[in-house]
This record gives C-alpha cells, structure tokens and sequence, in this order.
C-alpha cells in the first residue's frame, strides 16, 4: 500500500483499505526516519523534518488500534536510535526540563512541541534534531505501553549502526565524510543491514513484561547484542507522557488506556 507519512490524508487512505481487507496485524514495524541535512526542513504540518515521521507513525498506529486492526498479542517495533541514550560523539538531545522551565513556564508539553516543530527557542542542529526525535519515540514507545490492551506490546529498537542503508544521505558532511568513515574503518563499529533488520525481528518475540522499553547496542557500541536502556532520563515518566501529550496534540489524534478497554470488551 501506498503510505505517506507527512500527510495524514494517505495516512486515512491506507488505514481505510487495511479495514476494507480485515486482515489481522501481527506485527507493525514502524521503520521511517531520517537524518537531516544542513538546511532545516519543515513539512506541511509545521513539523520539523525528523520528527515527522513519528507523527505519521502515531496516526497509523491508533487508527490501526480504534479499527481493531492490531491481533490481541500483536506486537509493535518502533525504530529508534543510538543518540537516544546518549554518550554517541557529535550527537546531543536537548534538555527538555531545561527547555520548559526556561521558555514554557515549566510546561514539559510545550517544550516537546517546540522540539516537534523545532521552536520557537529551538536552535536547529542536525545532529541534535535527529537526537531529539529519537529520543521522543523512546518516550513515546513507553507511553503507548501503558495505553495499549493487555497483551499487545510495543518497543522502541535502535538497528544500530549500518552505514550501507544510506540513511546519512541528507546529513551534515561531518556525519558523512568523517563520522561513518570512521565507522566503516573500525572493527566491530558497522553492521549489514540484514543484520540490523533482525534486531526488529528478535524483538518482536519478546514479551508483554518489556513492553514500553528502548533497546540498543551496549554502552560505548554500536553493534552485537542489544539490551534495555536504563538511563534516568529514558525512564522519566513525566516525560514520557509529555511526549506522548505533544505527539497528540500536533497530529490531532490521542488514544487513551479506556478506548484499549473498550477494544478488548
């Protein structure tokens, strides 16, 4: 199917052939993202390039759930990053508690929404604005969890690093022509896409008891084994759920823990 996930109107358009079809969702994959590139760029809904495919991705997601689309255990894989958890060189996610009591009067989902649309008191820099928008699908990903019915999970999964997707092709020339040259140079720092993609895969068996977390490549990786983030500032629920508010906010569409009720009754 055809799906565009900058315009809500393909968005409607898919969910509305997938309910035409009824056919079960197992497991939904939601795979977009970008790195962005010098210029700042923002969609048609006022929302800063990199952040924009979570918007779609939340819009597709509760249409899926209020169509009782989604299989009582379906299990749902967000893509997330390595920035997300911090301490990866020449990416920096912003302080949103900073943020807020600075410019929103403390108002934490002001601040996700000025980071959503890159502002206003948002300076763009590339590598924080894709740092930021990972950073609220891991907050996200958490606060869907809680809203979800009881057997479904959702997880928010970096692929780690894998340089030959050409996901850096708008990025900034010291990602392109220093960072992942590096990267590609360094035993143990690039992996295969297939490889990679199987992180989605081996997470889409895990259970209902991990459901809302981040997994990602080791402290200090970027590939092998991946495990749950435990960092504070992934696990702040005020957070999480001033995410979850500003996603909803900025693409109109909320789904709360008593419709999850109402589609299991």
């Amino acid at each position: 199917l055809e799906l565009e996930l900058d315009e809500p109107t393909s968005v409607q358009s898919a969910l509305a052939e997938l309910e035409k079809r009824g056919q079960p969702i197992d497991f939904l994959l939601l795979n977009a993202g970008m790195v962005p590139g010098k210029q700042r760029v923002i969609t048609a809904a006022g929302v800063e390039a990199s952040q924009a495919p979570l918007i779609g991705h939340h819009q597709l997601t509760v249409g899926l759930l209020r169509a009782n689309l989604l299989s009582p255990d379906a299990r749902i894989v967000i893509a997330g990053a390595e920035p997300a958890r911090g301490g990866v060189p020449m990416f920096k996610y912003t302080d949103v508690d900073a943020l807020a009591a600075k410019y929103h009067g403390g108002d934490l989902t002001a601040a996700m929404e000025a980071l959503l649309h890159n502002g206003p008191n948002v300076k763009y820099v590339p590598n924080n604005a894709y740092a930021d928008a990972k950073l609220i699908v891991a907050w996200w990903a958490a606060a869907l969890a809680r809203r979800l019915p009881s057997g479904m999970a959702v997880f928010a999964v970096s692929p780690g690093a894998a340089t030959a997707t050409n996901v850096g092709r708008n990025a900034g020339w010291a990602v392109k022509y220093l960072m992942i040259p590096i990267v590609n140079l360094i035993p143990g720092m690039n992996q295969t896409p297939e490889t990679a993609a199987r992180r989605y895969l081996q997470t889409s068996e895990f259970g209902t008891d991990v459901s809302g977390q981040f997994f990602a490549s080791a402290k200090g990786k970027f590939t092998g084994p991946i495990e749950a983030q435990r960092q504070p500032h992934l696990l702040d629920g005020a957070n999480q759920e001033a995410a979850w508010q500003a996603v909803a906010n900025v693409s109109g569409v909320n789904w709360s823990y008593a419709e999850s009720l109402r589609a299991v009754s």
